[in-house]
């Protein structure tokens, strides 16, 4: 194993190893009520005596994530070729876009939860709402950021405006395609969690709530760990396919 790939695993531990030492003393030194703020050990427990429900929760709360992210892929990437390549549509839709971005979509969840009702639909839309914004930003930055050195190389070939889309100009923006994709994956998690508070009967987002309106924070603390879990590992699938689809793409690679 190179020494890179050893430091992105040893590093993270023993951050969160840090992390775990100061939260303990923190409750050990100053005698923190657990209900104010538990100590990792009661959090390991809560984990270990709920795991079957923080499982199934989070597989609930998982799907809604994975169809809003999914949906935003193919209706965000079209409308950010449309507004890149299209100047009528540029104009026309894109602050459109950004008006409908700017407003709170915890403003908007209780009238997605009244024209879609209570179950996944409803968490589905918000997801989606929290997540298209991004990959739409992102794409269209990467079509307009073409390099003009390709763009003349493909119009000195006779390439159709097609084939300099597809061959040129939609390769070039990838990086920008898979960058978005991971901020919109991470922020659906976000989006699912908003329609699980708004009004949900399942999820972890309403086990959130209902720990908290128990002054459980033992199982809240845990459920937040969970949660957290779920979005590493939608942020993880994206990485991999990203290597999957893309491998000549370079890995990120920290500065030194």
């Amino acid at each position: 194993m190179s020494r890179a790939h050893w430091e992105r695993i040893v590093y993270p531990v023993v951050g969160v190893c840090l992390l775990l030492a100061v939260w303990a003393g923190v409750c050990m030194v100053w005698k923190v009520p657990s209900a104010v703020l538990p100590t990792p050990l009661e959090v390991l427990k809560a984990m270990i005596s709920h795991g079957p429900a923080l499982l199934s929760e989070g597989w609930i709360t998982f799907k809604a994530t994975l169809y809003g992210f999914l949906l935003a892929l193919l209706l965000g990437i079209p409308i950010a070729v449309a507004v890149s390549l299209f100047r009528w549509a540029n104009f026309m839709f894109y602050p459109l876009l950004v008006a409908l971005q700017s407003v709170p979509k915890v403003a908007l969840a209780p009238i997605l939860l009244v024209w879609l009702g209570t179950g996944i639909e409803s968490k589905l839309a918000i997801a989606w709402l929290v997540a298209f914004f991004p990959i739409i930003v992102d794409t269209a930055a990467g079509l307009q950021s073409t390099p003009k050195e390709l763009l003349e190389l493909a119009r000195s070939l006779r390439s159709s405006r097609w084939q300099t889309f597809t061959m040129v100009q939609f390769p070039a923006a990838l990086p920008f395609v898979v960058t978005g994709a991971k901020v919109a994956v991470t922020l659906a998690v976000i989006g699912a969690v908003i329609g699980e508070f708004i009004g949900a009967s399942e999820g972890l987002g309403f086990l959130l709530l209902s720990a908290t309106s128990q002054i459980n924070t033992a199982l809240a603390f845990a459920a937040l760990f969970a949660l957290s879990v779920l979005g590493t590992v939608a942020y993880l699938l994206v990485v991999g396919i990203e290597r999957l689809l893309a491998p000549w793409l370079p890995p990120p690679t920290p500065k030194h």
